[in-house]
């Protein structure tokens, strides 16, 4: 056997291990009526701004809400974050460039609040290694910058084919710099067919109530947009699995 081949068993042997984690992540948690969140984009997308804001509108309207950010290093988004009032814990990846469902499994069985009926995970910032494991989520949302090039959806298209719902974020900056709307609208619907683009801009709010009503649809039995590589409860990312539209994988 080559060593590529070594290479490429050992990958889907982590993957294989993860799938199984989260597939009984996803039952724990479908048992105590919590619904997940898991947020992917680049670093500097805005989406630790976005969240805040999001976190803050749930806090107003007496929803259980609480959050995990993940960084390689220091606990500055979770300070951010904290400021909303929601629960929110630093998770530390000692230099992994994503989350695993092992990580999250730990911290909700060590911390999540009881009463919490959503649980935003923000991610390490990395559109590529992310996009392949699945953390026992229920809904994956995919954000990018206007700032990052309408094209990004065609060069990451694990990452926007798999997502629940895509948003676009720092709308505020589309003019000066020369995003083509359009174009990115097309390059989404051409990795993933269907799914929502929701416009946002933190600094002034817009998008931040539509982002939590989708995720309160979710919550409470909505159908959820299938990807067409969507996150599997048995697996990583897949091209098909064969569910009826509308279910979630």
């Amino acid at each position: 056997m080559c060593e590529s081949e070594d290479v490429t068993h050992a990958a889907q042997a982590v993957l294989a291990k993860n799938d199984g984690l989260a597939a009984r992540l996803r039952a724990d948690l479908a048992r105590r009526r919590v619904s997940v969140v898991n947020l992917l984009s680049s670093p500097g997308s805005g989406k630790t701004e976005l969240l805040a804001g999001v976190l803050a509108r749930a806090v107003e309207r007496g929803i259980p809400v609480a959050a995990l950010t993940a960084d390689l290093a220091t606990e500055n988004d979770a300070r951010r974050l904290a400021r909303s009032g929601a629960p929110v814990k630093q998770l530390l990846t000692d230099g992994l460039c994503h989350l695993e469902a092992r990580q999250l499994g730990g911290h909700v069985a060590n911390w999540l609040p009881p009463d919490t009926a959503l649980l935003f995970v923000e991610n390490v910032g990395n559109l590529v290694c992310p996009a392949s494991y699945d953390l026992g989520e229920t809904l994956r949302i995919v954000l990018m910058a206007v700032t990052e090039g309408a094209d990004k959806p065609l060069k990451y298209p694990t990452a926007f084919g798999s997502a629940h719902l895509v948003v676009l974020t720092k709308t505020d900056l589309a003019e000066p710099a020369d995003f083509d709307a359009a174009a990115f609208d097309a390059h989404v619907r051409q990795v993933n067919p269907g799914v929502e683009i929701v416009r946002s801009c933190a600094r002034t709010g817009d998008g931040v109530d539509t982002v939590l009503e989708r995720v309160l649809a979710v919550r409470d039995g909505a159908p959820v947009h299938r990807p067409p590589l969507a996150p599997h409860p048995h697996g990583h990312v897949h091209e098909d699995s064969g569910l009826p539209a509308g279910q979630v994988s």
